[in-house]
């Protein structure tokens, strides 16, 4: 099946129940991380910037204020990216969902869709175009991009099915957004990590623009990712990548998580505590040692760092996005554990990136005695992936301490319900700033 047809042919009813279910899932997920990274500095920046230069007529998630669509792209794109928890594709080296949803919604509210299936139909459309770009892009150009380059193009496919544009305009649109994407380097930011993050704000908002664009017929290259290689287009419509994302336990960075959950298994098999260790070597593959902050002065330095995140595991045997808040990353524990840990670049463990993320930890400890790890994956991947209980349970635990655990089940229910209610319940709870929605339940 050609991309064009894919766009505009598919059904709701054309999707097995196996993935119906992963894409309201994935909404879920997304949700949550939307919410708890609503609680950030950068959000806090990039919310008020949408609102002050692309002004509009829609509401801003979890903030009631007005912008226009590129400007709640971007703005729900970055706030969700601003906690390293959400979903991701190995293949692709990036997130599709994270650009994705904002960009969907954003055009939806754009077009007037009201549609519940319609919003679901298209970001499973999304997902399944936007892991191919990304597997895509990495095969036809040398430089390692972030999700936005990739994900401009899968936005403006979204866009396109929701404003319902002709063949020519959407080839047009998807021209526009591949041209116009943010192919900004991924390891500048790793190794200089600050609120650029993963470009997929900037690819949300560069797929809306082009889809608006493409409507009032401006013109734009083929997008060239849409076709090469053509292996990686052939399973269009019968494979369904959507099935094959990771999920986060943990909010940071993909490439520390096999080193925090080998930590953690260490320290409970052997009933350890932080006093114990005296030094930490990671072996693991060569993107992962370039996540070298050891001393985190802000989120996001703790966000794209091995060695905090897995200090923080051994101190508390857990690893939640209070611990890799700005205030909280002073502990002078965390701090020592974290400085006494080597990273070690592994050549099988390179040979096996990207489809798969393995790390090794030893942990000395201080008379001497060495506890080695297995070889390990991070949680949750595609071929181990969360149960539905799991990621419900994810969505709450980042929720509930900051909507309430009452408009946190409404907004879920509102969720699952999208096929029978519409989209304006949902985007309605989604509207509400953070501190209206938490007082509104404690008063209630």
């Amino acid at each position: 099946m050609n991309a064009q047809t894919f766009i505009h042919a598919l059904r709701w009813t054309d999707l097995p129940s196996h993935v119906r279910l992963q894409a309201e899932l994935c909404l879920l997920d997304l949700i949550g991380i939307a919410i708890a990274g609503g609680t950030t500095r950068l959000s806090e920046i990039i919310r008020t910037h949408a609102v002050q230069q692309f002004g509009g007529r829609h509401p801003l998630l979890l903030d009631g204020r007005k912008t226009s669509a590129p400007g709640l792209a971007l703005a729900l794109g970055m706030t969700i990216d601003a906690l390293d928890g959400h979903d991701g594709y190995n293949p692709a080296k990036g997130h599709v969902g994270c650009g994705l949803f904002p960009a969907a919604l954003a055009l939806a509210l754009e077009a007037g869709q009201t549609d519940g299936t319609e919003l679901l139909t298209t970001i499973t459309i999304g997902y399944e175009l936007g892991s191919r770009l990304g597997v895509s892009l990495h095969a036809t150009t040398p430089d390692y991009h972030t999700s936005g380059a990739w994900i401009a193009v899968a936005a403006a496919a979204a866009g396109a099915r929701l404003l319902q544009l002709g063949p020519d305009e959407t080839a047009h649109a998807l021209g526009i957004a591949e041209y116009h994407g943010p192919r900004s380097q991924m390891m500048r930011c790793i190794d200089h990590p600050t609120m650029l993050k993963d470009g997929s704000g900037w690819g949300a908002m560069a797929g809306v623009s082009a889809t608006l664009l493409a409507r009032d017929g401006f013109t734009g290259a083929p997008a060239l990712t849409l076709c090469e290689p053509p292996e990686i287009w052939s399973d269009l419509g019968s494979n369904w990548l959507i099935t094959q994302q990771y999920f986060k336990p943990y909010p940071v960075c993909r490439w520390a998580q096999a080193p925090v959950e080998a930590a953690l298994k260490l320290r409970r098999d052997h009933n350890l505590t932080a006093q114990d260790i005296a030094a930490i070597d990671v072996f693991t593959f060569h993107e992962a040692t370039r996540l070298a902050t050891t001393e985190p002065k802000t989120t996001e330095e703790a966000q794209y760092s091995t060695s905090f995140p897995t200090a923080v595991a051994l101190v508390r045997g857990a690893l939640t996005p209070a611990d890799i808040a700005e205030g909280a990353l002073t502990d002078p524990e965390i701090l020592r554990l974290s400085r006494a840990m080597t990273m070690h670049e592994d050549s099988d463990a390179q040979a096996r990136f990207p489809e798969f993320r393995p790390a090794k930890v030893t942990l000395i400890l201080r008379d001497g005695t060495r506890l080695d790890s297995d070889w390990t994956e991070p949680k949750w991947d595609a071929d181990h992936p969360p149960s539905e209980a799991e990621l419900r349970a994810k969505y709450h635990a980042l929720s509930d301490p900051l909507v309430g655990p009452a408009r946190a089940g409404q907004i879920e229910s509102a969720l699952h319900d999208l096929p029978d209610r519409g989209l304006a319940p949902l985007t309605d709870l989604l509207a509400q700033p953070i501190s209206r929605a938490t007082t509104a339940v404690k008063a209630s």
